[in-house]
């Protein structure tokens, strides 16, 4: 922590830095500053309002190097560069998001998530879904890695060899850049990933470090034997041990030993060298100016390296964070981040903050709301709420079910403990239970990365596999169908209304079941997760306007509870407080906003709960009316809930 001294003389020579360094950038930029002299005061105002706080972290992390202050002009080169080539519309955009800072707390947000060529094939497929997504209610839309990568494995799309060039059989940037202009007249927000830890080994910078450029080479973390290499992996886990042990990869273009955190093809950046933040930057801004508004910001947590240390988490993580958003604010104010940090919740927490990433996946909620459904109790999913949900008001978590991902246990093994639950027994059991192996399952998955020795894997498969339809439909019959449609509505609900973003993962409003095909590819029959990525079926999507067919069931569901949210203004926002219900099978928490309040009963067993009458008069709910549910409100007694129901009152 800085004391006040320290900060008062950085905030001075952040001052002295930029009087000096602001002539040297209008004499470069004389030509762009007399074409656009309005552009360039909106700039400059910017400029001196963050340049303070962008100052004291590019000291923290690079302030010992000798040349700092050409990389800090350098930086505020590219910073102005790319302001001056920021199309008028999105800037108009800027002056809006910065006059409504949290318009992502709206109630209206609705997020999904889709893979390009699985889901429509290409750029102006995604085009032609537009009316589709606006049926569904999105005002945010995730498209998932569609940059240029390595022919064959590129780890679904997140060895990127280029930020400024699509996969060639998805488009181009152009049209990318206009796709995002379409979608932002629909009233929806385009979202794609950063993926800062590392690049491909096609990409420029590493061909021209394979080509012998020492300045490329120190892109990347590059060793010419294994002393170095040897000294870090004393304190650092494997990732992908059965591809390659440790974290390092020899390569024999170059002869030397490269730092490869995932995959071997994947080259981790070296962050001590200051110019590589400052062309990530330069990535990132140009993504912005494609009219990209949220960043998901990949692999997060192993961008900084040190010596010593496991090298996850460490604090300069996130200054380099701070760093991206500081700039962000001065040259593009409108871009947001989303941290994925799939690690301990205490660590996941630390990432959000409105100066470094103002939403964030809620990987803990996800895996707990299918927690809930295994065990058909609460307590973990309960606690969490109310000890670990509630974060910056500035800020909001991305709420999912299901994504591209497989599905990690992530809940704190203090929490479980707590709860008299042995963490490490526990997340045994669900992955028994999740792989359809435990007597009672409902589920159809499949292990991702499991360990033969141990029996540890995480779990792969979509929501409705997962929740049981794919077992109703093969193996048992119409109530069992229903139970898994129950089960989906009801965590979705849970999702849509909690507080934060919801994330749909396209495909789950359809009920789309695992697709083993993947296992005829030898591209992908190694990587389980590929059961969930399947293509979209057209012939299912045409069904959901047939309330007797399973996809139309669910994707009515949906859109009720979609409606219900968006109508709401007490789903505004993140606050949300837990009732007790004295019920160990059912969720009940409060959302209250704008004089509008809303209480919801979530009953995770497939028999029916009571819920005590004096819990009900304690908060005053035989005064209101049922906004959704199968269940009845007593005019007097307890309350029955319906098997996995979901009731709103309000």
């Amino acid at each position: 922590m800085r004391n006040t001294a320290d900060s008062f003389q950085l905030d001075r020579e952040a001052e002295r830095t930029l009087d000096r360094i602001q002539p040297r950038l209008e004499i470069g930029l004389r030509a762009e500053i007399a074409a656009d002299p309005g552009g360039w005061q909106s700039f400059v105002e910017r400029l001196h309002e963050h340049f303070p706080d962008l100052f004291a972290l590019y000291f923290d992390l690079y302030g010992t190097h000798y040349d700092f202050f050409f990389h800090i002009e350098d930086l505020l080169n590219s910073l102005a560069h790319a302001w001056f080539a920021r199309p008028a519309d999105l800037r108009e955009l800027d002056k809006t998001r910065e006059f409504n800072p949290r318009w992502f707390q709206s109630n209206q947000m609705l997020g999904g998530v889709c893979y390009v060529d699985l889901f429509t094939g290409d750029i102006e497929g995604v085009r032609s879904k537009i009316p589709y997504f606006q049926e569904l209610g999105l005002t945010y839309l995730h498209l998932m890695p569609l940059y240029k990568t390595p022919r064959g494995e590129n780890d679904g799309g997140y060895a990127v060899s280029s930020y400024r060039e699509l996969a060639p059989a998805l488009g181009t940037m152009r049209q990318l850049a206009s796709l995002a202009r379409d979608l932002r007249t629909a009233g929806i927000s385009l979202v794609l990933d950063l993926v800062v830890n590392h690049t491909s080994d096609e990409h420029l910078w590493a061909e021209r470090a394979k080509a012998g450029d020492i300045e490329y080479q120190n892109f990347y973390r590059i060793f010419p034997d294994r002393r170095m290499p040897d000294a870090y992996e004393r304190n650092l886990r494997e990732i992908f041990p059965d591809e390659h042990p440790g974290v390092f990869t020899f390569n024999p273009e170059i002869g030397k030993w490269i730092w490869t955190t995932f995959h071997s093809y994947q080259w981790d950046l070296n962050y001590d060298n200051p110019s590589v933040i400052n062309r990530m930057i330069e990535e990132m801004l140009f993504l912005a100016n494609q009219g990209v508004e949220v960043l998901r910001l990949d692999a997060v947590a192993f961008i900084w390296k040190q010596i010593g240390t496991n090298c996850e988490n460490l604090p300069e993580t996130h200054t380099l964070l701070q760093a991206f958003n500081a700039s962000a604010r001065i040259a593009a104010p409108t871009l947001l981040f989303k941290s994925e940090a799939i690690v301990h919740p205490d660590e996941v927490v630390k990432y959000i903050d409105p100066k470094e990433c103002q939403l964030s996946y809620n990987p803990l909620i996800m895996a707990l709301l299918w927690n809930s459904l295994a065990t058909r109790k609460i307590r973990l999913l309960s606690r969490a709420l109310e000890t670990r949900f509630k974060i910056n008001s500035s800020c909001a978590w991305v709420n999912y079910v299901r994504c591209h991902d497989d599905i990690g246990w992530t809940f704190s093994d203090e929490d479980a403990a707590l709860l008299g639950i042995n963490g490490h027994d526990h997340r045994h059991f669900l992955n028994e239970f999740y792989r359809g192996r435990f007597p009672g399952s409902f589920a159809r998955g499949l292990p991702f990365q499991e360990d033969p020795k141990t029996g540890d894997c995480r779990i792969s498969g979509t929501c409705a596999s997962l929740a049981g339809m794919e077992k109703a439909i093969n193996e048992e019959g119409d109530l069992e169908v229903e139970l898994a449609v129950r089960r989906i509505l009801l965590i979705y609900g849970i999702i849509f209304s909690v507080g934060g973003i919801p994330l749909i993962y396209l495909g789950d409003e359809i009920a789309t079941l695992n697709d083993y095909t993947y296992r005829n590819d030898p591209a992908k029959a190694h990587d389980s997760r590929w059961v969930h990525r399947p293509r979209a079926d057209v012939a299912r999507y045409s069904r959901r306007d047939n309330p007797a067919s399973v996809e139309g069931r669910v994707y009515q569901g949906l859109r009720t509870l979609i409606g219900l949210r968006k109508k709401r203004m007490a789903f505004y926002g993140g606050a949300m407080e837990v009732i007790p219900t004295e019920n160990e099978h059912v969720l009940g928490y409060i959302r209250n906003h704008a004089d509008q309040r809303i209480i919801l009963f979530a009953n995770f067993s497939e028999s029916s709960q009571s819920i005590p009458a004096h819990v009900l008069e304690q908060h005053h709910i035989l005064t209101q009316k049922s906004l959704y549910g199968r269940s009845n409100l007593p005019s007097g007694g307890d309350l029955i809930l319906a098997p996995l129901d979901l009731l709103i009152i309000g």
